[in-house]
């Protein structure tokens, strides 16, 4: 015999608790039957206030509560009839009738009614309205992506075009970013009120339409606000302004472009904003919403608000770098040369490639004998600073070179001053910004002796020499080279030295050239060095090509791979193409060791400058110069004893003994009957000098030619 299960009816305490329930709770409550219809639902919840209960009662759910998405909430719910797996806490969107252009967020959940048989009774409901929390959450979001994605980089337009990305379409469906002209240059920005006829850019412009959707001015366009109108009055209050754009608005006729820009978009609704900070004005972010049927509340104004301020700092800070950076470029260019120098025997070109990470320099320097120093580095850092500190090493080599040093004691020398520097920089107040900053430079110095054909180098932070031969051939050489200038641990620096061909081509950088990935084209550089008897600008202009393109692909592995290095290499590269000295240019004697030697060098240095056409009068100075040295060198030094003259850019006059004691410029008394001889010489010659070598030393002097000279 079947055994029936039965429910007692509610009756009673019991139901009229159920009816309150009903009635009274705050909590949606909706039972649908087998075929999701309304079969009881309580009205005291907001939502329902203004419906009927005849409109719902045998209706199906999903056709009477106004859902966004009815086909996704009639799964749902069949899902849980169904399978009886309740659902808890989905967000379903909906409108009312009476706000037919608001959207509303419930949390809804639905489980399955049984009858103690078994027996599928239907579904029963709960709604809560979260309206007001979830549009709090997404803003919340908003501004997080705002601080996260706003301001990664020090660039105004970039900055502002992140700004967009994050606004469309989670605020509005266009975004509009206008900067102050001035202030992408890095100049300062003007006071509220924004002045009359200040001129704005137009940096950013988003649109959930695609790029094709109408816009008052494109990209980049430059032009003052038309006055007055919610823009202008926003950017002389400092006041973010909210506007409904339906109806006649008279304001729109001070700016026709942009009223057809807002007709052609079909925009409803305007919130603009100033972008301003220490109450001047960076410019102007307007936010319209066209698809989006819920107006703008003041939470949204707010919301406005704080990204409008996040974003103008992030601008401010970007036209503070600007504005330092070009000032530094300034600085950089004129401490630099106005060009490389080319010699007689030397042709060179120069390549700064820009780099976030150091300031590069480069000198060729003219010394004795027809020489010439080639020297490229650059600063560790960013900033006036660093570019400051680049002028100052340049300036130090340059001194330094003058006293006729070796590659590795002038870097010594060089890096004495250096250590000089980071303490000075490490004594500074703890609060100045430049005192955590350690001081740290690269450079190479090379001298090419074109006389004897060789090149002498050395370096300090791993720089890179490549010598290309005339047949296109490479050699790379390994510059010896100690730690980074500023080392105070006094790292000795070394040299070597080493022969080139007759045409070869030098490229000295202040690093060695990255190690090509297994992805390269290994032979891209040295096909483009190979080549190396075209001009150098044109040699140069391929280099820069090849070495751009290779870290452009770099740089794109790294985003790849965010554990991946950053590809280094060299920043700043002097290329220098040598030819050895015309041999009819020089002449070279060795002197007896008797008191005859002065004598047979002043016609021997007669005959050969007559013979080069130099002017008498330089000819006449000239003896006396060579007299003096010959006669020095007889006296003090010791044999064997040469004479070289060199007609070049300058007359060069050289004595080399193999004594390593030099001499001294004295100034003889009325009395005195010598100690005049070098004395002379420094009246008659432009230049002169003391160079020592392994075998002795070189007395050198340099003279003007007269026709040089304008005489």
């Amino acid at each position: 015999m079947a055994h029936s299960e039965s429910v007692a009816p509610l009756n009673g305490p019991e139901s009229a608790m159920l009816d309150a329930l009903f009635s009274q709770s705050p909590v949606g409550l909706h039972l649908l039957d087998t075929d999701l219809r309304v079969v009881r639902v309580n009205t005291a919840t907001p939502a329902m206030r203004d419906v009927r209960v005849e409109d719902l009662m045998g209706r199906r759910f999903d056709e009477v509560y106004g859902l966004v998405d009815a086909d996704e909430a009639l799964d749902l719910v069949r899902g849980v009839l169904e399978g009886g797996v309740p659902v808890v806490g989905r967000l379903l969107r909906a409108r009312r009738g009476t706000e037919p252009g608001r959207e509303y967020f419930h949390e809804v959940s639905v489980f399955r009614l049984e009858a103690p048989s078994g027996k599928v009774l239907g579904v029963a409901m709960t709604v809560v309205d979260v309206t007001d929390r979830e549009k709090e959450r997404a803003r919340t979001d908003v501004l997080r992506l705002a601080r996260e994605q706003v301001g990664r980089t020090l660039d105004v337009m970039a900055t502002c075009q992140e700004l967009v990305d994050v606004l469309v379409p989670r605020v509005a469906d266009i975004a509009v970013v206008e900067v102050v002209d001035a202030v992408l240059r890095g100049d300062d920005p003007p006071l509220a009120p924004l002045p009359d006829g200040v001129p704005l850019r137009r940096a950013a412009f988003r649109s959930r339409g695609g790029p094709g959707e109408p816009q008052a001015h494109p990209l980049g366009d430059v032009r003052s606000l038309p006055a007055p109108t919610p823009y202008t009055q926003a950017v002389s209050d400092l006041r973010p302004r909210a506007v409904t754009l339906d109806g006649d608005l008279p304001w729109l006729v001070t700016d026709p472009d942009r009223a057809e820009a807002i007709r052609a978009s079909g925009a409803r609704e305007l919130i603009t904003a100033p972008l301003a900070t220490r109450d001047t004005v960076l410019g102007l972010i307007s936010l319209y919403r066209a698809q989006r049927p819920d107006p703008y509340e003041g939470n949204d104004v707010d919301l406005v608000l704080q990204l409008a301020d996040h974003t103008a700092l992030c601008i401010d800070n970007a036209r503070r770098y600007t504005r330092e950076h070009t000032v530094a470029a300034t600085v950089q260019r004129q401490l630099l040369p106005r060009g490389p120098a080319s010699h007689t025997a030397v042709e060179t070109a120069y390549l700064l490639l820009p780099s976030d990470s150091g300031v590069q320099w480069y000198d060729t320097i003219p010394l004795s004998g027809a020489r010439t120093a080639l020297a490229v580095g650059s600063v560790i850092g960013q900033g006036l600073h660093a570019a400051t500190v680049m002028g100052q090493l340049r300036t130090v080599v340059r001194s330094l070179a003058a006293f006729e040093l070796e590659p590795d004691e002038l870097l010594a020398r060089l890096n004495d001053t250096a250590v000089f520097l980071a303490s000075e920089r490490a004594d500074r107040p703890t609060a100045e910004e430049l005192r955590p900053k350690a001081l740290a430079a690269r450079c190479a110095y090379a001298v090419y002796d074109p006389l004897t054909r060789t090149c002498t180098v050395a370096g300090a932070g791993s720089p890179s020499l490549v010598v290309v031969r005339p047949d296109g051939g490479t050699d790379v050489r390994d510059v010896p080279s100690a730690s980074v200038l500023g080392n105070a641990e006094n790292t000795p620096f070394a040299a070597m030295t080493f022969e080139i061909p007759d045409g070869g081509l030098l490229v000295l950088s202040d690093t060695a050239f990255p190690a090509p990935r297994p992805q390269d084209d290994p032979g891209a550089l040295r096909r483009v060095l190979a080549r190396a008897d075209r001009p150098l600008e044109e040699l140069r202009d391929d280099i820069l090509y090849t070495l751009t393109a290779r870290a452009a692909e770099a740089d794109a592995d790294a985003d790849a791979d965010a554990g991946a290095d950053e590809a280094d290499g060299p920043t700043a590269l002097l290329l220098a193409r040598t030819h050895a000295f015309p041999a009819d240019r020089v002449a070279l004697w060795e002197l007896p060791d008797a008191p005859t030697a002065a004598a047979a060098a002043r016609r021997l240095v007669r005959e050969q400058l007559l013979e080069w056409n130099v002017a008498q009068e330089t000819v006449f100075e000239t003896e006396v110069i060579v007299s003096e040295l010959v006669t020095n060198g007889v006296r003090y030094g010791k044999p064997p004893l040469e004479l070289r003259v060199i007609n070049d850019r300058v007359l060069t006059c050289e004595v080399r003994d193999s004594s390593p004691s030099a001499p001294r410029l004295r100034h003889a008394s009325v009395a005195d009957e010598g100690g005049r001889g070098l004395f002379i010489v420094a009246q008659l010659a432009r230049a002169w000098g003391t160079r020592y070598g392994t075998d002795g030393k070189t007395i050198w002097t340099e003279q003007m030619h007269r026709d040089d000279a304008g005489q």
